[in-house]
């Protein structure tokens, strides 16, 4: 058995992405952390922070922290061991939440490794421009007709039942969750992974959608982390890169200041927030959990959780239009999300 241990700093230092659930439930490549671990030990793989019912003694568990990402390599010398290893350089650690979208490339060329070893892809239609076909790999009930797909640069995977629209372009490495949707004359590029059932037009660069959620429409998303069952409406863009070129500066809330995270990073959101038509997020925006953004101007470089507007969100109004959001994607808020958000609230 195997235990990812959370911890409070996680949570911290990776806001807005620890905020409701663990760690290890970042999507990161093609998988979350959790599901690399259980793509190895499938039903022997558990989460420290999450109410379990078991008959181990788990002091007899390898344990390993939730935000430790492992490699395709890492994970098949521990299944042929059976015993705990070291970390090796070929894996990497999450301290900051802007490295989500900086080690994505490496993610998605780890788990491409993962999923497609010893596998056939389905066969792509004529009708597609397909540049190096043999890092192309589509798994079955995919509908993708006069697009472009360049896996020259890395790998592209397009998940089940997923459609890739008519017009589309997109340049590995790439990843394209099950069930999702790429609207027509899309431009992807890498290093992106679109998690499953989410909508994605525009223009994306370098970004991770985790699950559930809508870039549907024109607009620039680039170096950014959109967590799970958001909206972003029609012509919302974010800056990646200062206008001086220097370095961007980014909220911690774990330090309480803003530190540096380099020379391009876009907008961090968390889960269930939405931005009105025609919102320009700044330079290394973070946007915490049920936000509402919307107003004549740009929004603030940090936006605390439940903000609607410039006011608090009213906690069952929140609830309520979450509920409505995931009703157009005929699912329902459960009771387990409810007080999981209560409890941030």
């Amino acid at each position: 058995m195997y235990i990812l241990l959370d911890d409070i700093s996680f949570k911290n230092s990776l806001f807005p992405f620890g905020e409701g659930r663990s760690i290890a439930h970042i999507r990161i490549g093609i998988h979350t952390i959790f599901e690399k671990w259980q793509f190895y030990f499938p039903g022997k793989v558990f989460i420290s922070s999450e109410k379990l019912i078991h008959n181990f003694d788990e002091q007899q568990c390898i344990k390993y922290p939730a935000n430790f990402i492992p490699s395709n390599d890492f994970l098949r010398k521990i299944s042929l061991s059976n015993k705990k290893i070291a970390f090796t350089p070929d894996c990497k650690i999450l301290e900051h939440p802007w490295q989500i979208f900086e080690y994505n490339d490496w993610a998605i060329r780890e788990d491409f490794k993962m999923v497609t070893t010893g596998r056939s892809s389905e066969k792509i239609h004529s009708s597609n421009q397909a540049i190096f076909p043999e890092n192309i790999f589509v798994e079955p009930g995919v509908k993708i007709n006069f697009s472009i797909l360049n896996a020259e640069p890395g790998p592209i995977y397009i998940g089940k039942n997923a459609e890739i629209q008519e017009g589309s372009l997109l340049r590995g490495p790439i990843a394209i969750g099950d069930g999702s949707r790429v609207k027509m004359g899309t431009k992807i590029y890498g290093a992106t992974t679109i998690g499953p059932f989410c909508l994605a037009g525009g223009e994306i660069k370098n970004s991770i959608m985790m699950a559930f959620s809508n870039k549907g429409h024109d607009g620039y998303l680039g170096d950014s982390v959109i967590g799970e069952w958001c909206n972003l409406g029609a012509g919302t863009s974010n800056s990646n890169l200062k206008n001086n070129a220097s370095k961007v500066k980014v909220w911690s809330r774990l330090e309480n200041k803003y530190i540096t995270a380099g020379e391009k990073c876009g907008l961090l959101m968390g889960d269930y927030s939405r931005s009105a038509i025609n919102t320009s997020f700044n330079t290394g925006t973070i946007v915490g959990v049920c936000c509402s953004i919307f107003g004549n101007q740009f929004p603030p470089k940090f936006v605390d959780n439940f903000t609607w507007g410039n006011e608090k969100y009213i906690f069952e109004k929140a609830v309520a239009d979450i509920n409505n959001w995931m009703k157009l994607k005929n699912q329902e808020i459960r009771d387990q999300q409810i007080q999981s958000l209560k409890n941030i609230y």
